[in-house]
């Protein structure tokens, strides 16, 4: 033969985004679309409890999940934390009011589905016969007029009909969303999908202008270190140059700007004395 047909072109690099029911990847779907329009993001929705399964076996690069999450395995950084609403019949007496709490449930039969989102042993209330296996099932049965559900607000919307509505729940556990990944895998990707949940724009330094030899560090520094908030960071971060052009300003409490024209001499009127005076 003379020739060969051309081989095929590698395909295109892609972002998959896991996301539990509720969670809402929209915003930031957006924002990685405009900043990365030649690298495809792919949403993959996960039930709560499979999640850590999925990241783990590497069927998604990151994910949007509940909290807690293995955190020996995992990084994560908290997004938002959700109202807990308790999901009643339109004609139950708590339809009446604006927020409940959750002595005021003490008399209901208060559904605990397999798939509780919310972390407790047992809800308020008296508990059914049996625990429906899924919150969709328990929504089912709320509608019967069975018993009544508290769930995070996004998951009461999720399962919305006409004959159901929901009302805020004083003092109980809510969920906490977040940006999780597996902490040995954090690449560039998950580093620019870290930048976008963050609020970084797109040329901040903070992103993966870093170099691929430095991902690995950066990502386990951002796993470790969640209670910092992105300012301190920052600051931790500064050249020593910086460091030293602050110390030059003065020992004395620092504000933010130059040293004042009175301790540089200058301009004032109260420098040093004049002579013959």
């Amino acid at each position: 033969m003379t020739g060969s047909a051309a081989s095929p072109a590698p395909p295109s690099p892609s972002f998959r985004l896991a996301y539990v029911p509720g969670a809402t990847p929209a915003k930031w779907v957006r924002i990685w679309q405009e900043r990365l329009p030649d690298v495809p993001l792919q949403l993959v929705q996960v039930e709560a409890g499979e999640v850590e399964d999925v990241l783990r076996r590497g069927d998604a690069d990151a994910g949007l999940v509940r909290l807690p999450v293995d955190r020996t395995y995992f990084s994560a950084i908290p997004l938002y934390t959700e109202t807990t609403v308790v999901v009643v019949p339109k004609d139950h007496l708590v339809a009446a009011v604006e927020e409940v709490s959750a002595a005021e449930l003490a008399d209901e039969v208060v559904f605990h589905p397999l798939d509780d989102t919310l972390g407790w042993e047992q809800p308020p209330g008296r508990p059914a016969i049996e625990r429906p296996a899924t919150t969709a099932d328990a929504i089912e049965l709320v509608a019967a007029n069975v018993g009544v559900l508290l769930v995070p607000q996004s998951l009461a919307r999720l399962h919305h009909r006409r004959d159901l509505t929901y009302r805020t729940v004083t003092d109980v556990p809510q969920s906490q969303v977040a940006l999780s990944w597996p902490e040995e895998r954090t690449t560039d990707m998950v580093e620019d999908f870290i930048g976008i949940v963050r609020g970084r724009t797109v040329n901040s330094t903070r992103g993966r202008d870093r170099g691929a030899s430095g991902s690995g560090d950066q990502g386990k520094a951002q796993g470790k270190g969640q209670g910092k908030t992105p300012q301190k960071a920052h600051q931790k971060g500064r050249p020593a140059a910086a460091k030293g052009a602050a110390k030059a300003g003065g020992r004395g409490p620092r504000t933010g700007g130059a040293p004042s024209a009175a301790k540089r001499g200058g301009g004032t009127g109260r420098g040093k004395p004049r002579k013959g005076r």
